[in-house]
């Protein structure tokens, strides 16, 4: 077995490869030959050392990677429904950075049909990442505006595909030109190039009573103003903070990370109830013992590739070896998208 580690935290450099036996399955297990892992922010943040599940859930040294695609090649005792060969798709608690993976048996789910390994490893961390944060939590209505930012992402695209499924009027925001089209064609009713464009003079032209829900993963940057234009009962849903990375930068920025940590709105309850606004937040890899809930989710969104409510994920493709290469890219911001990491299997 082949997998990266990060044994301290650091830059790129910390992306280690290693040998190690390959493991064997216990009862009620699947072993998956790995194909293809995804890349995402929260990696980034981990390979930093500033991501908190990583610190409190695993500690250092730990191999990275949340979602897998591959096939079961071997079957612990007790398991039935699967067979040797089967493609399939799995999200895991870390460790998704390896040729080999045992995985608990209902944790692993059919690759769907029509899907590549690459967009099948695309597909569980950030689908369910949006599932979650649209469905379980915000709960829009059909007519809705629902504001996406970082529209052109993995979650960001996922998130366009989901509220237009639901029947919502969607603004997407990108950070450049090169973007537009691929929200566009997810079915975004506007996309607002905040590189060039006012982002909020836009939003209020296009929403003047405001948006029913915002989603919004950039952190200070961007939290404040989108509590600002929210609509009654409006829904601000936050799941990350991707200005704690600095591009052009493989390290944390301290002097950045203490002015985020400043700069981060207060929310006052009071106000809230006057206003009937709400503030939601989430990390899914702190949802691990709602394991039941997540399964839920990785049914829902097959349904509804099955439907065709979910298009196949953009992909970039890198070898596993080039896995500094893929942080790298994700990391400058300028990516569409979802990366992906391929093993070579004899």
């Amino acid at each position: 077995m082949r997998r990266i580690v990060i044994r301290k935290p650091g830059g790129h450099d910390r992306l280690e490869i290693e040998e190690g036996p390959d493991p064997e399955p216990g009862p009620g297990e699947v072993r998956v030959a790995v194909a293809a892992c995804g890349v995402n922010y929260a990696d980034c943040l981990v390979r930093m050392g500033l991501y908190a599940s990583a610190r409190e859930l695993r500690g250092y040294p730990l191999t990275p990677g949340f979602e897998v695609a591959g096939r079961i090649d071997r079957i612990g005792p007790g398991v039935a429904g699967w067979s040797v060969g089967v493609p399939v798709i799995a999200m895991t608690l870390f460790d998704g950075y390896s040729s080999q993976l045992v995985l608990p048996a209902d944790q692993v789910f059919a690759l769907p049909h029509g899907l590549t390994m690459a967009q099948g490893a695309a597909l569980p961390a950030v689908h369910l990442t949006a599932w979650y944060a649209l469905h379980e939590l915000a709960h829009p209505h059909a007519e809705d505006w629902v504001l996406v930012h970082s529209a052109a992402g993995g979650v960001g695209s996922a998130l366009v595909q989901m509220a237009r499924a639901a029947g919502c009027r969607v603004i997407g925001v990108v950070g450049a030109p090169h973007k537009v089209g691929h929200v566009q064609a997810l079915g975004a009713e506007a996309v607002i190039d905040r590189s060039s464009e006012d982002l909020w003079a836009v939003v209020q032209a296009i929403a003047p009573g405001g948006c029913e829900v915002i989603l919004d993963a950039n952190g200070p940057e961007t939290l404040a103003d989108s509590y600002a234009h929210l609509a009654p009962t409006g829904k601000l849903v936050v799941y990350g903070f991707h200005g704690m990375l600095t591009r052009g930068r493989d390290r944390p920025s301290w002097p950045k990370l203490i002015r985020i940590w400043w700069r981060r709105p207060r929310f006052d309850p009071l106000q809230m109830t006057s206003s009937n606004h709400s503030v939601l937040a989430f990390n899914l890899s702190f949802l691990g013992e709602r394991r039941e809930l997540l399964i839920a989710g990785m049914r829902w969104l097959l349904a509804a590739c099955a439907r065709g409510d979910l298009r196949a994920p953009r992909v970039r493709t890198y070898p596993f070896d080039a896995v500094a290469d893929a942080h790298r890219d994700l990391e400058s911001g300028t990516t569409i998208g979802k990366l992906v990491l391929e093993i070579e299997r004899n």
